[in-house]
């Protein structure tokens, strides 16, 4: 990023391969919207080449880069929530040959169907119940659980105290229980 500040055009190539994929999981993970995973990964790298005669290398790279990324995921949470968008269905299918009937033939390699379907609908169930919680303790989850991050880069993600994040973690923890419980207990 130093070389990047400094005006190296192929710096900013590389720190772009280098973190696209991190950042396009990172906002999928977030926003749960395949549509705007692109979108806003392009963002970023913007605010990024924008502000780079700025950087001033305070914390570690990664720290600020998801930064960047929670800031503008905030930032369309907001705008979703004063729209109020209405998705539409669509019947229509990549597995539909046209005809309404999908042909999915199950792998016989692959473990057996019900358990596939099983944790299809786990992942799904947990998906949902992360998707529903409010934004500061999705992102703290996403961040400590699928990104791995520690309290203290959480803490500077979000620009919180250290003590703030495990609460914010503590508190997702419970509602996740809570969300779950019914499904877990029951296996349904």
């Amino acid at each position: 990023m130093l070389r990047v500040r400094d005006g190296d055009h192929r710096a900013f190539e590389e720190l772009v391969v280098r973190n696209t994929p991190r950042v396009h999981a990172l906002v999928y993970r977030f926003l749960g919207d395949p549509g705007m995973v692109e979108d806003l990964t392009q963002e970023v790298f913007l605010r990024i080449y924008r502000t780079a005669p700025r950087y001033q290398p305070a914390a570690k790279f990664s720290t600020w880069l998801y930064r960047i990324v929670a800031n503008l995921a905030f930032n369309v949470l907001r705008d979703r929530k004063k729209a109020r968008e209405v998705q539409l269905d669509s019947s229509a299918s990549s597995d539909d040959d046209g005809d309404g009937f999908y042909r999915n033939l199950p792998d016989e390699d692959g473990p057996a169907p019900e358990r596939s379907l099983d944790d299809r609908e786990l992942s799904e169930r947990i998906t949902l119940a992360i998707d529903a919680l409010p934004d500061t303790q999705r992102l703290a989850i996403v961040l400590n659980k699928y990104e791995d991050m520690s309290y203290e880069d959480i803490a500077d993600i979000l620009d919180c105290s250290t003590m703030a994040v495990k609460s914010l973690l503590s508190r997702a923890r419970g509602n996740l229980r809570e969300s779950l419980e019914r499904y877990l207990r029951t296996g349904q």
